[in-house]
């Protein structure tokens, strides 16, 4: 596998991280938490694969996906805001339900458990014999757009105001819960495109564990990057060249050791990771997780 080949197979898999990371790096900025990434990855690829299925149009299904994404950060949204429920318990609460609904909806509808027919999938670039999905520059230019928008301007201080003092960015004017609210459904959105994009683009089908826990690797890039989405960035590639290492090692080596001791790669990265930046001192929002309370 030449460099140029491992670079562009880790620009890949850096995709679905990056739109997940940034995401989440927009609603946790405000003080709203979603760990139901990994629910979002999996319905948004669910439906975006029925969608392709039925319309042979990838571009339809990563649209739809798009729009599951914002419809359960809808919902995660209200019950994190207006109805001041425990967020954690939301996010999970996401993640079981995508897991049971996606296993029997591919019976309902394929007869299998395990995995859909393949799919017609988004068309690549082809840049010097070598393809990449059009959603690299999109994400990458998001990453970008969404930092400036977080840090150069009023809408992303009012947006920070919410997530280090919810009372003050009240009585600033800013109405706290509904901001909340929009940028916990801009989050999931990004969500489910990254999982529309695993689904349409990368691999072609819909299996039953298609987001392989990259929902949480995406949270681990938002405590690394310092919920900074240019470092995000980096932090998805890193991510995305060790996802690319355990697959070129398998090819490689598979015969020599089992194909599940090189898989496990990706995880133990994101461990060894949080493990080193756990011991510095990172400052979250204020207010992350907390619900605000209107006095």
């Amino acid at each position: 596998m030449s460099e140029l080949i491992i670079i562009q197979l880790s620009l890949t898999l850096m995709v679905p991280l990056l739109l997940a990371s940034i995401g989440e790096i927009i609603n946790e900025k405000a003080g709203v938490i979603n760990i139901g990434i990994e629910g979002i990855f999996l319905l948004s690829a669910l439906t975006s694969v029925i969608i392709t299925y039925y319309t042979n149009n990838p571009w339809f299904g990563l649209i739809l996906g798009f729009g599951i994404g914002t419809l359960i950060g809808f919902i995660h949204g209200i019950i994190s805001t207006f109805l001041r429920g425990d967020q954690i318990i939301s996010g999970i609460g996401i993640n079981l339900f995508a897991y049971g609904i996606g296993v029997t909806t591919l019976f309902a509808i394929w007869e299998s458990y395990g995995n859909s027919p393949s799919i017609t999938k988004i068309e690549k670039i082809n840049i010097y014999g070598y393809v990449f999905s059009p959603l690299i520059f999109i994400s990458i230019a998001l990453a970008v757009i969404m930092y400036f928008v977080l840090f150069k301007t009023m809408i992303g201080m009012k947006i920070t105001a919410c997530g280090e003092n919810a009372k003050s960015a009240e009585l600033m004017g800013i109405k706290v819960l509904r901001l909340r609210l929009l940028t916990t459904m801009i989050g999931a959105s990004l969500a489910g495109l990254g999982g529309a994009y695993l689904a349409v683009d990368w691999v072609g089908q819909y299996t039953k564990d298609i987001s392989a826990g990259k929902g949480f690797i995406a949270l681990a890039i938002v405590a690394f990057s310092k919920w900074n989405p240019l470092l995000a960035i980096v932090g998805s590639l890193i991510f995305g060249f060790f996802e690319t290492l355990s697959i070129y090692l398998s090819i490689t080596y598979g015969a020599l050791a089992h194909p599940y001791l090189f898989k496990i790669i990706p995880y133990s990265a994101t461990i060894v990771v949080i493990s080193l930046i756990g011991g510095k001192k990172i400052r979250i929002p204020e207010e992350l997780g907390k619900p605000y309370i209107k006095e």
